[in-house]
């Protein structure tokens, strides 16, 4: 393997830039970093180099440790987007630098130096000034500068991005074939898509510091496996649906489930990727050759020379909901998009705003994300907060997020809400507004009914009073996020646990939402002080131990501590030795008309820490006794 990275975090400040990676490049690979600006590859690359030390991990270089090795003993060659060449000397003395600098042989290096000028394509311009150069020219004298100490891994940081779209694709082409004759593994960052595909092996697509998804380019593009990976490479028809059986089910359409799915469970909710190449238009369904989705008007139409592209609206299915392309606010329909060869274009013209019927040719059916957030905002600053804090951790998570607005000013929340959308940005699985002019608890139990919540996050303090918070896990079975810190960062969390089965819940919810953050955890539980029973002790340390391993399943690290003194007291003296961002607690049980209390130890934590936000989790016996007193 000639390049493995294990756990390789990064942090500046409060900013996460790498977010626990994993990857492995293996000897003669050309494999892709491929992100948006401020996803984290350029770091991921520069720690590689030795430019940058990783805050967590470890770098490995044909098995070898280079982690905490300077640049210049790690064997690597570099290529940067500017070139990077000295400017008062030749071709030929660029390409030998590195050479001379390892006091290798004149004859040896004049014998590399030919060598490489003929594998770049510059014979006869070894004597030539850089400023002689094209950018392309001069872009392959850095290249062969890169290689001639014959590194054992290439790396390559947007090498092309200077360059006009003709010499980048021609250079594509002569970057391949010489990395193949070199034989040497390769890492390119980019942010270009086509780049991607044309040049890798093996594409890894990052995100907000993590890497979501690894594979090859045409397995990333026609069966990619999580929803941020299928929207982001290419276009993308993503709707929600479900899963009976051996169908996948867009409202009343039945298609059959390809075979790539058959293992997800029935009756589970499903993202359905079809690719605009993969839609079917036609004057009738008859004429269609395939499933019918349902018929559209076109509302866009664009030519790029070898297709035409449509937008196609189509009036909204019950139980569907489109996820991609986004639907513009306050639409109830939804928009495909589909390409179109000359050949199909003329055999049935559309005009804007003509109709067709829309079939699907060919499907893939990923699972749903894991994690979807119920933000709640009125626009007054404590629920800025929510906004913050419940931004960034839909981000990390690449949850789906509804942004509640609630008040009676429409002019006032509306221009609140789009500051709210505008602040969180992208990064998310989607990202829908809503507002409601309804009570509070009325508000927050219709968008729980309408969507599939994980998590309330509310912004609160103290004074605020427990009223919203007890009325919010009475709506669902949803967990609870008091947002308190005009702050973004989870670093540190502190999981208050009660031996049983209740606390179990508490752990695994806990580790879905902190694997995303890159948190460290601490497990906490309290006995009394006086306790002289062993075996009690040791039941309690088992659990926790056991707590421990179910986090370093979900790639959370954590600690385990046992406390003698009252509840309250014990969790204090553990704020005041620790700074925790989080404090994790299991829901008080519901009383027997099914209402929850914050009153006792809770609402007297709640109260007594502000410098920490609070993370409420409701168990499986929590919601089971909650849906009996419904009844």
């Amino acid at each position: 393997m000639s390049i493995r990275l294990e756990n390789i975090s990064k942090h500046y400040g409060y900013q996460v830039v790498v977010n626990n990676l994993n990857l492995e490049v293996e000897n003669g690979e050309f494999f892709v970093l491929l992100g948006a600006s401020g996803s984290g590859k350029t770091t991921v690359l520069n720690i590689i180099a030795g430019l940058i030390e990783p805050d967590k991990g470890t770098v490995l270089l044909h098995d070898r440790d280079v982690t905490h090795l300077p640049t210049q003993k790690r064997n690597i060659g570099f290529v940067f987007q500017n070139y990077a060449l000295f400017q008062y000397m030749n071709v030929a003395q660029n390409i030998e630098f590195g050479l001379q600098v390892h006091k290798v042989p004149a004859e040896k290096r004049e014998k590399r130096r030919d060598e490489l000028l003929e594998l770049v394509g510059l014979i006869g311009m070894g004597n030539r000034m850089p400023n002689q150069l094209s950018g392309g020219q001069q872009q392959r004298v850095a290249l062969a500068r890169a290689l001639a100490s014959e590194p054992d891994v290439l790396l390559l940081d947007e090498p092309l991005g200077a360059l006009d779209a003709k010499i980048r694709v021609e250079l594509r082409r002569s970057l391949k074939k010489i990395q193949r004759q070199s034989g040497v593994a390769a890492i390119l960052v980019t942010h270009d898509q086509e780049e991607a595909f044309d040049l890798g092996d093996r594409i890894g697509v990052m995100n907000y510091g993590r890497l979501i998804e690894v594979g090859k380019p045409e397995e990333l593009y026609q069966y990619p496996q999580t929803e941020f990976v299928a929207s982001f490479l290419g276009s993308a028809n993503l709707l929600l649906g479900t899963v009976d059986g051996k169908q996948v089910h867009l409202g009343k359409q039945a298609f059959p489930l390809p075979e790539e799915a058959s293992k997800l469970a029935s009756n589970s909710r499903v993202q359905i990727l079809f690719r605009p190449e993969d839609v079917a238009l036609a004057k009738t369904t008859q004429d269609l050759g395939c499933l019918p989705l349902g018929e559209g008007r076109i509302i866009e139409k664009g030519f790029n020379g070898p297709t035409e592209r449509l937008r196609i609206e189509l009036p909204a299915v019950e139980g569907v909901r489109a996820i991609s392309p986004t639907v513009p606010y306050g639409n109830p329909s939804f928009i495909l998009e589909a390409n179109r060869s000359p050949e199909q274009s003329t055999n049935l013209p559309i005009e804007m705003d003509g109709r067709a019927w829309v079939g699907i040719r060919r499907l893939h059916v990923l699972s749903h994300p894991g994690l979807s957030f119920l933000i709640i905002s009125d626009g007054s600053l404590r629920s800025q907060l929510a906004v913050v804090q419940g931004g960034f951790m839909a981000r990390m998570a690449h949850a789906q997020v509804t942004i509640l607005g609630l008040g009676h000013d429409q002019q006032k929340l509306a221009d609140h809400l789009l500051d709210a959308r505008k602040q969180i940005g992208s990064g998310m699985a989607s990202l829908d507004v809503e507002t409601s002019t309804a009570d509070f608890s009325n508000a927050v139990a219709d968008a729980a009914e309408k969507h599939p919540i994980d998590m309330v996050v509310l912004g609160w303090r103290p004074t605020a009073g427990f009223q919203q918070p007890q009325q919010v896990l009475q709506t669902g079975g949803h967990h609870l996020f008091l947002a308190t810190k005009p702050v973004a960062h989870l670093r540190k969390a502190l999981i208050c646990l009660a031996s049983g089965e209740p606390g179990k819940d508490t752990v695994t919810f806990a580790g879905r939402l902190l694997r995303h953050m890159g948190a460290e955890a601490t497990l906490m539980t309290v006995i009394p002080e006086n306790l002289k029973n062993d075996s009690f002790q040791t039941r309690v340390e088992r659990f926790l131990a056991d707590g421990q391993k179910s986090l370093a399943r979900f790639g959370v690290a954590a600690q385990t501590r046992i406390r003698k003194n009252s509840l309250l007291d014990a969790i204090r003296e553990e704020l005041d030795s620790v700074e925790y961002d989080l404090v994790v607690l299991g829901a008080p049980l519901p009383d027997t008309q099914g209402h929850s209390s914050f009153e006792g130890i809770i609402g007297s934590i709640l109260l007594s820490e502000e410098n920490c936000s609070f993370l409420i989790v409701q168990s499986r016996q929590y919601q089971r006794l909650q849906n009996r007193y419904r009844r």
